[in-house]
C-alpha cells in the first residue's frame, strides 16, 4: 500500500493523487466520466434541472459542483466520490477508471461524507432531503439513514466506528445573515448517532450552548470539526466566526472559544459577502492531539493553534483556504487553497509551511488514503 493524499478539484471534476513523501502528483482521475449521460438526464427533468442550476449559481459561484468528498476503499483500489451537482455517490475503479456503482441520494444534492473505520459504510449528507444516508461500500446500496436538520453537512465516525458525529448548517446560501435574522436559516443541530442502529443519541443546539456562555449572537451552524484523541472534546467552527469552539461532551458545555485574527480587508466585508456563511471552513488536529490546524477561509490564511493555550501562528496562503486535514502520521496539515489551486503542507512541529502543491481547479476536500502500489507502475 502507498500513502497518498486525495484532493478533490470541485470545479474540474477531477481528483489528484499526491505522493505524501515527494508531494508529486501521481495521477489525475476524472470523477465524472459519465458527465454527458448525467447532463442528459438532468436536462429532461424540470425539477432536477432547477436544482442543478440553483446549485451552480448559489453554491458553486457559477460553477458546477462535481466533487465534494472522497475516500478510498480498504484494498486501495477504489475511490468513493460524492458529486453535489449530480446528487450521487460513485465508486471509481482506479485500475480501469470506470464507475463500479453509482447511487443517487435522496433529494437533489450530495455533500460531505465519512467512511467507517472498517471501510464498509459511507455516511453521506443528502442536503435537500435533510438526512444522512448510509451506503454499503461493496454494493452501493443505501442500507439506512438518520434525520438531520436543514442542509446536513459534516460527518465524522468515532475511532472505534460506534458513533457518527454529525452537523447541519442551514440555508447558508441566503443573504439574511444578520444575527437578528438568524431564525431564517432553518434548523441547525449537532447530533451524535449510534452507527450500528442509526438511533440519535444526542441532539445539541450550539447557539443555545454558546448563549449560556454569554455569546447569544453566535450561529448554530457547526462547520468542520475535530475530535480530541479520547473523543471527550470536540472542536468546531461556526458560521461567520473567525475562530473555533471547544466543547466538552462529558460536561455537555462550551469550555473555551478561540478567537483568531481578522485582517483589515476581511473586516471590511459584510456578512452576506462571506462565501456560504463561512468565516473559517477547515479544522484538523495533530496526531498527538496538541495542536489544531485552521483554514481561515475569508481571511486567506492557515493557523496552527496550541490546543492548551490557543496561541497561534498564522500563514497567509492566498485566496480562500477551504479545508484542512492531517497526514496519516499525524505530523503535517494539508490545507486546500481553493483560490489559487494549490495545497499547502504545514509542519505541526515547526509550524512552518514545508511545501506547496499545484492541483486542479478549486480544490476542496482533501483526504489521506492508502492505495494499492500496483496502481503506480
Amino acid at each position: 500500500m502507498r500513502e497518498v493524499l486525495l484532493v478533490g478539484n470541485n470545479w474540474d471534476g477531477t481528483a489528484d493523487i499526491i505522493d505524501v513523501r515527494t508531494y508529486q502528483r501521481l495521477r489525475r482521475i476524472n470523477v465524472v466520466p459519465d458527465r454527458s449521460q448525467r447532463m442528459l438526464e438532468i436536462s429532461l427533468d424540470p425539477v432536477r434541472l432547477t436544482y442543478f442550476l440553483f446549485i451552480r449559481e448559489q453554491v458553486g459561484e457559477g460553477h458546477d459542483q462535481l466533487v465534494d468528498d472522497m475516500f478510498a476503499s480498504k484494498d486501495g483500489k477504489v475511490i468513493f466520490v460524492s458529486r453535489p451537482s449530480f446528487a450521487d455517490v460513485v465508486a471509481i475503479d482506479l485500475t480501469t477508471n470506470n464507475i463500479r456503482w453509482r447511487t443517487r441520494v435522496s433529494g437533489n444534492r450530495a455533500d460531505h461524507m465519512a467512511i467507517s473505520p472498517d471501510g464498509t459504510r459511507l455516511a453521506v449528507s443528502a442536503s435537500t432531503a435533510n438526512r444522512v444516508e448510509i451506503i454499503d461500500t461493496a454494493t452501493g446500496s443505501i442500507v439506512g439513514n438518520f434525520p438531520s436538520g436543514d442542509n446536513p453537512h459534516e460527518n465524522n465516525y468515532s475511532r472505534d466506528g460506534s458513533k457518527i458525529f454529525h452537523a447541519s448548517i442551514g440555508t447558508v446560501y441566503t443573504a439574511l445573515d444578520t444575527p437578528e435574522l438568524d431564525g431564517t436559516k432553518g434548523e441547525r443541530i449537532f447530533r451524535i448517532v449510534d452507527a450500528r442502529t442509526l438511533r440519535v443519541l444526542r441532539t445539541l443546539n450550539m447557539r443555545q450552548k454558546l448563549g449560556e456562555l454569554g455569546m447569544p449572537d453566535m450561529s448554530a451552524a457547526v462547520r468542520p470539526m475535530a475530535l480530541s484523541p479520547d473523543e471527550r472534546f470536540v472542536y468546531f467552527q461556526v458560521s461567520f466566526f473567525h475562530g473555533f469552539v471547544e466543547y466538552d461532551l462529558e460536561q455537555d458545555r462550551v469550555m473555551r472559544i478561540a478567537h483568531l485574527p481578522v485582517p483589515p480587508e476581511t473586516q471590511q466585508l459584510r456578512r452576506d459577502q462571506y462565501i456560504l456563511d463561512s468565516a473559517h471552513h477547515g479544522l484538523a488536529m495533530s496526531g498527538d492531539g496538541t495542536k489544531l490546524c485552521v483554514a481561515g477561509t475569508m481571511s486567506n490564511y492557515a493557523a496552527i493553534v496550541s490546543r492548551e493555550t490557543f496561541r497561534y501562528t498564522v500563514h497567509p496562503l492566498g485566496a480562500r483556504t477551504y479545508w484542512a486535514t492531517t497526514s496519516a502520521d499525524g505530523n503535517y496539515c494539508f490545507v486546500s487553497v481553493a483560490g489559487d489551486d494549490t495545497v499547502s503542507v504545514i509542519s505541526y512541529a515547526t509550524e512552518a509551511e514545508v511545501a506547496r502543491i499545484p492541483v486542479g481547479d478549486h480544490p476542496q476536500r482533501a483526504r489521506t488514503a492508502r492505495l494499492a502500489t500496483s496502481l503506480f507502475p
